[in-house]
């Protein structure tokens, strides 16, 4: 077995969407070769009413497929095509934009005026960024949960392991997508296909990635009052962590456990024409699109 070291680790960045969601954004628009095929992460956790009911008014998605995952308060979601739904606590939506698709997206806070989830944006291959659009809507209860003897618990949101299966399916980029939790001072390991890319996101506790034995962090490089130093750190809240080629991913959780998003999927290595929520392989495909909006077209 090969342990998969970690390539970079980076703090999510505050930034604003929508019509001013307060969110932090993990990666995206920048080197999307990095963690192709995924383009964008977003992280909307707040615990103020305020900096998320705005939403995400309608607006056009094609040449994609995107994922929400839910965590707190409600999401009320409707399209161009007479889909309308609500996510809430524990649901999972991913909708395949394919030629093209306008929707909107409402966060509702819940008694606490907590609203918490993630958006995760997957490119699709050439020959399908005109595929028909498509929604999957997952109720909590469908995802399958995973119980380890020493407190490890894994949601299985897509993709197989350990022998669950994800409700999710039909996903051009083949993805694994799993919801981790790992008690103190256990260290553990998780399988992933050799053939994938993959990251995590860290986003309760803290932890050390790649071939730690105890808790006390790895050397990693990162920027600190605007210098790149090297010190020794464990990865917590809100922290990315991107790893190289290996069949496994290796983390020594900290003194207080650590909770992450575990992602993985096949590359597809074609050059990538982006502007706001399109994303195509050519420029030319992006003047189409753009011209496709203004001319009321947009929706095939």
């Amino acid at each position: 077995m090969s342990i998969r070291p970690v390539l970079s680790e980076a703090l999510a960045q505050p930034t604003m969407e929508g019509a001013g969601v307060h969110l932090h954004r993990a990666f995206g628009f920048h080197e999307p070769e990095a963690y192709d095929p995924f383009l964008l992460f977003d992280d909307f956790r707040n615990d103020d009413p305020e900096k998320s009911n705005a939403g995400f008014p309608w607006h056009p998605h094609r040449g994609i497929e995107t994922i929400t995952y839910v965590l707190a308060g409600e999401v009320e979601h409707q399209d161009s095509l007479g889909n309308t739904g609500l996510l809430k606590p524990g649901d999972i939506q991913w909708m395949t934009a394919g030629s093209g698709i306008m929707h909107q997206e409402m966060p509702l806070a819940n008694a606490k005026g907590q609203m918490h989830g993630f958006q995760l944006w997957a490119n699709l291959p050439s020959d399908l960024k005109m595929t028909a659009p498509n929604y999957q809507d997952v109720p909590a209860v469908e995802i399958p949960e995973i119980h380890e003897d020493d407190g490890t618990v894994v949601r299985v949101v897509v993709g197989e392991f350990w022998g669950r299966r994800g409700p999710v399916d039909g996903i051009a980029a083949d993805p694994l997508y799993l919801d981790i939790s790992v008690p103190a001072g256990v260290r553990k390991r998780f399988p992933i296909d050799t053939r994938r890319q993959a990251f995590a996101y860290v986003f309760e506790g803290a932890g050390t990635f790649a071939d730690a034995g105890v808790p006390t962090g790895v050397l990693l490089e990162k920027e600190v009052a605007g210098q790149e130093v090297h010190i020794r750190d464990m990865s917590g809240n809100r922290t990315v962590v991107r790893f190289g080629a290996g069949d496994e991913v290796v983390v020594q959780a900290g003194e207080k456990g650590v909770r992450f998003l575990l992602v993985a999927g096949a590359p597809i290595r074609e050059p990538v024409a982006w502007h706001g929520p399109i994303v195509m392989n050519t420029k030319d495909e992006l003047r189409e699109a753009m011209r496709d909006l203004r001319e009321g077209s947009f929706i095939r």
